[in-house]
């Protein structure tokens, strides 16, 4: 890690803090700050192309107002967002409304189909659009969709998410980087009203990720989903995968002919169908004569019982029809 940065970043926590910025007076908190700044600007800087030193800066309120444990298991954690979470509020500063009704998905009369991608970049504020303004909404297109490019994303579409048409909902690793002050973010289907709750709650400078099921709009509108911030931020989304409405699917059907029954004249005999493969269900059976003059006295799923009228023998071929449902 540069040392000269880590030193700048530190040097403007110091009235923050209450504490000299150089190693031989740091104090028990500045040493906690100065374990989470040394362990983690690297992993800022490699994996959000975010300045250490400005990192740091910005994550001075959060560290000011930490408690002692809370700095403490900061340091300790052994990945990055567990280093978030330990520093922000576990109450969350989503705005106090009223108790919120949970929003349906889709019909709970026909299920969603999960579909699983590889995780794709849907888009980048930092690099298309810039960071959000606080208090606003923006708008981001998810689906048919064959470059994500415009709006900071990946150019292709997204392992088919973008060539899978218009589907009803999404799963969205959503990061918010470096907001200007503690809030939240929400996302909600484009032109649809804002819910009541959160999708990720940060503070200053943080960088947080949170993993949501989002609803999508399914109308004529470019956009599908709308995300409303509380403070000024950049914001990440990468989709994991996709919910698709129910298609309806035609049977699959295959005809299995049974032996041949040779009847006489006047006779009357049982023609039995062929065996369904596995997976197939009879649904019905064909009666085949090979003469005029014979007549079906009764079919089943399973046999024909044939009469033959006529002055001359013949033959009797009983079809069985067996079908199923794709994939099952």
């Amino acid at each position: 890690m540069n040392k000269l940065i880590l030193a700048a970043g530190l040097f403007a926590l110091a009235p923050m803090l209450s504490q000299p910025a150089d190693a031989a007076g740091r104090g028990a908190r500045g040493e906690l700050v100065y374990q989470v700044v040394k362990k983690w600007a690297p992993h800022v800087q490699e994996a959000y192309r975010a300045d250490m030193g400005t990192w740091a800066q910005n994550m001075g309120p959060t560290f000011a107002k930490a408690s002692m444990d809370q700095l403490q298991r900061a340091a300790d954690a052994d990945s990055f967002d567990a280093m978030n979470s330990a520093l922000t509020p576990q109450s969350g500063v989503a705005k106090a409304k009223a108790d919120v009704s949970p929003m349906a998905l889709g019909d709970p009369a026909t299920d969603l189909v999960f579909v699983p991608v590889s995780p794709c970049r849907l888009f980048d504020t930092r690099l298309a659009g810039g960071a959000i303004a606080a208090n606003t909404v923006r708008s981001f297109d998810v689906t048919a969709v064959s470059d994500y490019s415009f709006q900071g994303g990946s150019a292709s579409n997204c392992n088919g998410a973008g060539a899978a048409g218009s589907f009803a909902a999404a799963v969205i690793n959503l990061t918010v980087v470096t907001p200007s002050g503690a809030g939240y973010i929400t996302a909600f289907p484009f032109g649809g009203t804002q819910p009541l709750s959160s999708n990720v709650n940060y503070t200053a400078g943080a960088i947080v990720a949170n993993l949501a099921t989002v609803a999508l709009d399914q109308g004529a509108s470019a956009n599908e989903m709308s995300v409303y911030t509380f403070a000024q931020t950049h914001l990440i989304g990468d989709i994991v995968g996709y919910f698709i409405n129910p298609q309806a699917t035609a049977l699959q059907c295959v005809e299995v002919d049974g032996s041949v029954l040779n009847l006489a004249a006047g006779a009357a005999g049982n023609a039995f169908a062929g065996t369904c493969p596995a997976g197939y269900t009879a649904v019905e059976t064909q009666c085949r004569p090979s003469i005029f003059g014979m007549r079906v006295a009764g079919s089943w799923t399973s046999h024909c019982n044939m009469v033959n009228d006529s002055a001359s023998a013949g033959t009797v071929t009983a079809t069985a029809r067996c079908c199923r449902v794709p994939g099952r």
